[in-house]
């Protein structure tokens, strides 16, 4: 969404009629999540809202208690993690939409999404939140979802700018990253949302970057952000991320938001304002977070009618101003209104389930296991606590008031209908451990460390009550033909403040799994989480393994709907799953969850990169997904076009539907510089093309290479660079299923 020159005038001009107070208290919380107002000038506070799921419920405006009314039920919409498992870049801007029409009908002005940082380790806790440890994926499947936001009038603010990639002492630790990584990996996706995207608005994030905090960062914020890329939109402060006055306010940091009610006590309030009126800071640094603030609020068609002189249009002011005021109301272009948005329409609700529908993805398939035959199926055993829970609620500011939730329990019954008897056991114990209290942010800056979570304690009592339903779950197992299992994580460990001890599922679930193999060798595994979880010792045992994001208030019917054949499985993994977390280079390698210092030793070579190029066996891989479904892959062509600065190579591929059945295959794309002068990953992805064929269908996949494409970032020369010889392109299903390969020369 561009700011036009017209806005920018308009801007400009308002910018001339506040007081040095009014721009102050434009720039900081006023209520936890809006800024101040200038009443007198018809400025409105900007209202912002958590999250990349849907809108937060309300808050009482200086308390974390919550309002308590019955009309903040939202849409509770998939994961970020979901909608990158989609592969599907019309998918994401269908999302973004009905989450731009949510905060908008809620009357929000910025929503807090979506979440890019790079999955640089499974075990942080924020991981459900964020897309891919893949720097393309993350862009292409960002872009559309922040066009959709800011379709409805409504900003999208892209977070956490950056490096944002541990929760374990957030506020304080240090991360420690060469450039070349930095522009490789770090940066790509948040570059994408401020020039493709043109998102309105960004979050510095809470860490520091080489010893300097990411809101008081002045490479981060002006030396890249503003002068590289020329953005110019708004940068908010994580809740709390500053600390300091005058460092946070000499760079391009525009907003200040905190958790605290203090409002007139935070850093860019009378702090600032004193700063200023002693001359320590020039009024002409709050002047420019004012004029991109104003130039947001004009681009989101906040202010039409607001620049009245003192609040009065037709009386006050000289003959000069009055001249003024009428010739910027008459240039207003278009004269649109500002759009109204909705909420819990049911068109949001279909886009939430064709999302989830496509981000299940089917790990393993052995013997066709899946799908159930629903005809068939008269008797069905559910077992695994994640078959009955709701994770709307929970998981840090990514909660939801979700109007409602469909759990894979109810996704199953629903479709099966009284014709087959479902029988559900949990299976497993979980402790009475509320997941967060209703306070917990106001807490969350206290301990200033971040935590990992908890070493999970088997006291006798949990451990005969776990002993019981295993027991209970195993015998009924052994009765059935046919048994679900679904488990996994929930918000206990995928959550915000907190990082993971290790990829080990919790609440003793191993042995429970290996017991329901060992009673019935045909039970289907579920595994409900938002980030990787250790399956090595039953994934070669079982038939058929599923993997179900948070994905939304309808995820319970797609997985459902998946599980009993209703709709082909398409997702693909955007992770990698390693079998341990110890095979991931952030622990292999570098640092990670150190209270001082996370050092990103591994370079470039995170995810697949890592796993491909050091030869490091994973559970499974990058791009990952089958299909009920079988596809062809035909040679792969490669035509040139172009010369020079603009020359590209357009690679071709054709994909045929060679099964029974329609279905969806993402044609992924590779590429790969041998005899490099620098260090390269055997496969990076530099493509994805997803394709609807019916049984028999064929059709041409086509991609375009450019010279951009195989860029590095020369350390030396401090710049990208093309590196002029011969490239391998591989086409395949995955990263490890390559089904066609040719060389281009650059």
């Amino acid at each position: 969404m561009k700011i036009r020159e017209e806005q920018r005038r308009r801007a400009e001009a308002l910018l001339e009629r506040l007081t040095l107070e009014e721009k102050i208290c434009m720039i900081h919380g006023a209520g936890l999540f809006e800024t101040g107002s200038v009443e007198r000038l018809g400025i409105p506070p900007l209202k912002m809202s958590d999250g990349p799921m849907g809108v937060r419920r309300e808050f009482r405006k200086d308390s974390w208690e919550p309002a308590g009314n019955t009309d903040d039920y939202v849409t509770y919409l998939p994961s970020n993690s979901a909608i990158a498992s989609t592969w599907n870049r019309e998918l994401a801007y269908e999302s973004g939409k009905v989450l731009g029409a949510e905060a908008r009908g809620r009357g929000k002005d910025v929503i807090l999404a979506p979440g890019i940082n790079i999955k640089r380790s499974p075990l942080c806790g924020r991981n459900f939140e964020y897309m891919s440890e893949d720097p393309y994926l993350t862009a292409e499947q960002c872009v559309p979802l922040i066009q959709g936001i800011q379709e409805n009038d409504v900003a999208a603010c892209v977070k956490h700018f950056a490096l944002n990639n541990q929760e374990r002492n957030r506020l304080w630790v240090d991360t420690k990253v060469e450039e070349r990584a930095l522009r490789e990996i770090y940066l790509p996706a948040f570059r994408a949302a401020a020039e493709r995207g043109e998102a309105l608005s960004m979050m510095g994030a809470y860490n520091l970057v080489r010893g300097s905090r990411c809101c008081e960062n002045e490479y981060l914020l002006d030396e890249i952000l503003r002068k590289e890329w020329g953005w110019d939109g708004v940068v908010i402060s994580d809740w709390g991320g500053i600390l300091r006055t005058k460092e946070s306010a000499c760079v391009s940091m525009d907003v200040e938001m905190s958790i605290y009610s203090n409002f007139d006590e935070y850093f860019f309030a009378k702090p600032l304002l004193e700063a200023v009126q002693n001359g320590e800071i020039a009024e002409e640094t709050v002047d420019e977070k004012v004029y991109r603030i104003l130039c947001m609020m004009m681009a989101l068609h906040m202010l039409d009618g607001a620049e009245q002189m003192n609040g009065n249009e037709n009386g006050s002011g000289t003959a000069e101003e009055r001249t003024d005021w009428h010739t910027m109301r008459d240039d207003r272009s278009s004269g649109r209104k500002r759009k109204c948005g909705c909420y819990n329409a049911p068109a949001h609700r279909q886009a939430a389930l064709e999302t989830a529908r496509e981000s299940v993805v089917l790990l393993k398939n052995e013997d066709s296991r899946l799908p159930l035959q629903k005809e068939k199926l008269k008797k069905l055993l559910v077992v695994g606590c994640n078959a009955d829970c709701l994770h709307s609620l929970g998981g840090g500011s990514a909660e939801i008031k979700a109007l409602y939730e469909i759990s894979p329990l109810m996704g199953l019954k629903c479709l099966l209908g009284g014709n087959t008897e479902v029988t559900y056991v949990p299976g497993y114990y979980i402790p009475d451990n509320r997941e967060q209290a209703e306070n917990w942010q106001e807490e969350s800056l206290k301990e200033r460390e971040g935590k990992t979570a908890a070493e999970e304690l088997v006291t006798p009592e949990t451990a005969a009550k776990r002993k019981a339903l295993l027991e209970e779950a195993v015998s009924l197992a052994a009765e059935y033909e046919d048994v679900i299992f679904i488990g996994g994580l929930n918000h206990q460990f995928d959550l915000e403040d907190q990082d993971r001890r290790d990829m080990k599922l919790p609440y003793g679930q191993d042995e429970l799994i290996e017991a329901l193999l060992d009673a019935n060798p045909d039970t289907i595994l579920v595994m409900n989480a938002g980030s990787p979880v250790e399956m090595h010792r039953f994934a070669d045992r079982a038939k058929a393994i599923v993997w179900h994001w948070y994905a939304g208030m309808e995820g319970g019917t797609a997985l459902a709907e998946v599980l009993l054949g209703e709709v082909n499985p398409s997702g693909k993994l955007p992770e990698s799953f390693p079998v341990t977390h110890m095979d991931c280079s952030a622990h292999s390698i570098g640092t990670f969850g150190d209270r001082e210092l996370a050092d990103y030793r591994e370079g470039i070579f995170v995810g697949y990169r890592h796993y491909e190029t050091a030869d490091v066996p994973v559970s499974f891989c990058f791009g990952h997904g089958l299909s009920y479904t079988s596809f062809s892959y035909g040679d792969c062509r490669a035509v040139c076009c172009g010369d020079g600065e603009n020359a590209a190579v357009t690679i071709s591929c054709r994909v045929k539907n060679v099964g029974e059945r329609a279905g969806k295959e993402t044609v992924q794309l590779y590429v790969h510089k041998p005899q490099s002068c620098v260090e390269r990953p055997a496969k990076e992805l530099k493509g994805y093309e997803k394709v609807n064929l019916a049984p028999g269908e064929e059709a041409e996949v086509l991609f375009c290479l450019t010279k951009e494409d195989l860029m590095y970032y020369d350390e030396q020369e401090r710049r990208m660079c093309l590196e002029e010889g011969r490239y391998d392109v591989f086409v395949g299903a995955s990263v490890k299923d390559i089904r066609g390969q040719v060389s281009v020369v650059f």
